[in-house]
């Protein structure tokens, strides 16, 4: 990789599913940059390819051919051991659906990765921690709370603390409003905004609605498994052919 600032770059990734006796192409030759602490927006519509693309990004799948470059490593040939490694280690996720454990406190809820964490952490260290980022969320009279007896912007408060308890440089957030007002939403992007300034954390707001897409500082659209639209990389695809 040329620039030492880039985090992410993939090159000329290509996706197909072998479906029955037919292969699917998603994904046709996708290539992209993302630099350290850029507030990036992926978006498309549905059947776009984007949802792949993520799960790529987010080291949940491996592409059928092309290069992903991880803070200067090539990771796409990984075994899917060490691909959950990494994952753990440097990664977070935000989802539609919160995901969290019904029947356990927010302060439990947002410790649960720690119990996967490569280094041993105490329970007391884990507490603090969790204690930590749920104030940093705005959720500091909420910790004994239980789903249940949350709001939903606050329970996807809860899942941004949880997704950043590890302190990974990036975070993934995948239609992360989906199931807020637009009240709410906004709220939730505003944190997201806030993180990535005070912060620095690279996050990479995966959406089909612009108004979500309005949140961030650079918007790169997918159609049709390809990179259709961005600042620099429609240029950079330009130039591969692709």
């Amino acid at each position: 990789m040329d620039d030492p600032m880039a985090l992410i770059e993939l090159r000329r990734i290509v996706k197909t599913y072998r479906i029955a006796d037919m292969d699917v192409p998603v994904l046709k030759g996708v290539s992209l940059r993302i630099e350290s602490g850029e507030l990036v927006a992926l978006m498309g519509s549905s059947g776009s390819g984007k949802s792949t693309l993520m799960n790529i990004l987010g080291c949940l799948d491996r592409p059928t051919s092309g290069e992903y470059w991880f803070d200067h490593k090539e990771i796409a040939r990984l075994p899917a051991d060490e691909r959950a490694l990494l994952r753990n280690r440097c990664m977070g996720f935000v989802f539609q659906s919160f995901n969290l454990l019904p029947r356990a406190s927010a302060l439990e809820n947002v410790t649960m990765p720690l119990s996967y964490a490569a280094h041993y952490i105490s329970d007391r260290e884990a507490r603090q921690r969790a204690s930590e980022m749920l104030r940093r969320v705005g959720l500091k009279d909420r910790m004994e709370h239980e789903p249940s007896q949350l709001s939903g912007g606050q329970q996807q408060r809860v899942a941004i603390a949880r997704a950043l308890i590890n302190r990974p440089p990036v975070l993934f957030a995948d239609e992360p409003t989906g199931n807020l007002d637009s009240h709410t939403s906004n709220e939730v992007l505003q944190m997201f905004e806030e993180l990535n300034r005070e912060d620095g954390i690279t996050i990479i707001l995966v959406t089909h609605d612009a108004a979500v897409a309005r949140h961030a500082r650079r918007v790169i659209r997918i159609a049709d498994g390809l990179i259709v639209d961005s600042d620099t990389e429609s240029s950079l695809q330009s130039a591969e052919g692709k």
